[in-house]
């Protein structure tokens, strides 16, 4: 059996973490990849786990050889999804991408197989609640991100499902159906 290459994508604060790492925790047939960044650790994050941790030297040197198949610079960090890790776990299992929505268009184009996955909120003042209650930007990048979402929706087209994340339990159970039937087509 091929292993497939899944991208979940959408806007800051929809849940995306939340919902790879749950897929992640209760598929052992799933694997969350690993992204490159160089924006500092979160409180309990790990290096190899959560992200790469780089510097930006160390990142654009990558990115500059060609070692991604998609990189950003999002709210003065750099992200990056290594190739060489995805196509090896992809040996093995099929690889779940959680990318901004430019990435997940950036992989698609270098990988037609991969099953793009738009996840959304159920609205903005929703999405900007969750935000708030993260507790990990100020304000301003708030508003920064939350001014993005009139373009980061306009890609949804592009993307062959969509999920919206209102309950956390339904909208996983939305993805691991999606999930099973795009890995029993050939």
């Amino acid at each position: 059996m091929k292993h497939k290459l899944f991208v979940l994508s959408g806007p800051s604060g929809v849940g995306k973490g939340t919902l790879a790492n749950m897929i992640r925790l209760r598929n052992p047939d799933i694997a969350l990849s690993i992204s490159c960044t160089t924006r500092e650790k979160r409180e309990g994050e790990k290096d190899g786990v959560d992200y790469f941790f780089l510097t930006k030297e160390e990142f654009l040197r990558r990115a500059n050889a060609g070692l991604f198949y998609e990189y950003s610079e999002h709210f003065d960090n750099f992200y990056g999804t290594p190739k060489d890790y995805v196509e090896k776990t992809l040996e093995e299992k099929n690889v779940l991408l959680e990318i901004d929505v430019n990435g997940g268009e950036l992989v698609k184009a270098q990988r037609p197989d991969a099953v793009l996955i738009f996840l959304k909120a159920p609205s903005v003042e929703a999405l900007r609640e969750r935000l708030i209650r993260r507790n990990t930007e100020s304000f301003d990048k708030i508003e920064k991100r939350l001014a993005r979402l009139e373009y980061e929706y306009s890609l949804e087209k592009d993307y062959d499902y969509s999920v919206v994340n209102d309950d956390l339990e339904e909208a996983y159970e939305e993805l691991i159906k999606i999930i099973g039937k795009e890995s029993e087509k050939e």
